[in-house]
């Protein structure tokens, strides 16, 4: 028997063996998952309130999502760009309706639509001022994704430590910070790109006059305004996009995560007057807008973009902030507790800073999936379907982690 045809037996220590070693990830390996349950190798089940990263926004093995995909996959997979295809056009046509956008381009992950995002800003700088406008402004904290330019965008110098020279004309201001702000941009600046909620940075929400002040700082200098919605968009703060909800109006928009529930696309979207800066040839992508992750992404715009969902979004909201401060009356470990829909951190109070990471490990062990932000912040994602009974479950299977981790001394957990 070849290789090929061959029957591997795999466990987490093949992860060591055979894996570049950038992830860390758990001793447990998922197999199996329906809804908001997950099951492992081992048939243990877990509440998932992880989210896959804010990236399984219907939940998993969606019924509708898995008939799109055996009826696009019978059909057409990939055709090159020389060509278009008919989910592609469906999908642009529902995002544009959808949005303040004209324009679409598509890619494969957030990473890729920041990119594309940040090689329009600077190219319409260039086009309508010269080359001496093509400064950056970034907030500290923020992440943009992990290619060598998101990355120097992004405010978090440990993902960029020895992989210099790093690309220049990049500004990083105090985030929230309107005076800061005011005082950096200029006529230098071609773009200003922004999270509406801080994800990786410690779920920090913006306050709606700092976004404010960037439209209009961005009007007054001619600089393109970028929001990165990655994270927060197709659902996740309440409305189908976190700029509708802070009633602030982007020039360019960057999508991913939830738009393809886990299938890899991402997105940039723009208006009409800054998409004619890349005119053919200026940007590609070999599969970005491959008619298979387009069709489900259809599939998700249809799932989701609806009142009933929307409103679903922030009623499961305050259910767990409810519930997280049950389990803190009792137990004291959270201090703020901040987002936006189901996009939820809960920071460490000042006793357990630094020890976020201890109560994932301990809800994985109680059967709840749980995600940080930094050191000291424990993320929520869940499926913005996920049923209230499983959001009630997953509470109580966190609040025995609780109780575990107030009873283990940090030397001990280290």
């Amino acid at each position: 028997m070849n290789q090929a045809t061959q029957h591997i037996d795999v466990s987490r220590n093949t992860f060591d063996e055979v894996m570049v070693p950038v992830f860390a990830p758990a001793p447990f390996i998922p197999v199996k998952a329906l809804g908001s349950r997950v099951w492992d190798s081992e048939g243990r089940e877990y509440i998932d309130l992880s989210g896959g990263i804010a990236v399984t926004a219907v939940g998993h093995s969606h019924a509708e999502l898995l008939q799109v995909l055996h009826e696009q996959g019978d059909a057409l997979w990939h055709v090159s760009n020389g060509f278009t295809n008919q989910p592609v056009l469906r999908l642009a046509k529902k995002l544009t309706a959808a949005t303040f956008a004209d324009k679409v381009f598509f890619a494969n992950s957030g990473a890729e639509a920041n990119e594309a995002a940040l090689k329009l800003a600077r190219r319409v700088g260039h086009d309508r001022a010269g080359a001496e406008k093509h400064e950056i402004i970034s907030f500290e904290q923020a992440f943009h994704g992990r290619t060598l330019f998101t990355v120097s965008v992004g405010g978090q110098p440990k993902y960029t430590e020895g992989f210099g020279p790093l690309p220049g004309g990049i500004t990083h201001l105090p985030y929230n910070d309107i005076e800061a702000a005011r005082a950096a941009i200029s006529a230098r600046t071609c773009a200003v790109i922004v999270e509406p909620v801080q994800g990786e940075g410690g779920v920090i929400p913006a306050r709606r006059e700092f976004l404010q002040a960037l439209r209009e700082l961005c009007d007054q200098h001619g600089a393109v305004l970028i929001f990165d919605e990655v994270q927060t968009g197709v659902g996740r703060s309440g409305a189908l996009y976190a700029y509708m909800e802070y009633g602030v109006t982007p020039d360019i928009l960057t999508t991913a995560k939830a738009l393809g529930n886990g299938f890899p696309i991402g997105a940039m979207l723009t208006t009409d007057a800054f998409a004619q800066h890349f005119p053919v040839g200026a940007h590609g992508s070999t599969y970005g807008g491959n008619p298979l992750g387009a069709a489900i992404a259809e599939k998700v715009l249809d799932i989701i973009n609806l009142p009933s969902v929307l409103e679903g979004v922030k009623r499961k909201h305050a259910r767990i902030v409810a519930g997280l401060a049950r389990i803190n009356e009792t137990y004291r470990v959270f201090g703020e507790v901040r987002g936006l829909g189901l996009l939820i951190g809960a920071e460490m109070s000042e006793a357990f800073k630094g020890r976020a990471k201890e109560i994932v490990t301990l809800g994985a062990k109680h059967g709840v999936m749980l995600l940080i932000a930094g050191p000291s912040v424990v993320r929520f994602a869940p499926s913005l379907l996920i049923p209230e009974a499983d959001l009630d479950t997953g509470l109580a299977r966190l609040e025995a982690a609780v109780a575990e981790f107030v009873e283990t001394p940090a030397a001990a957990a280290k």
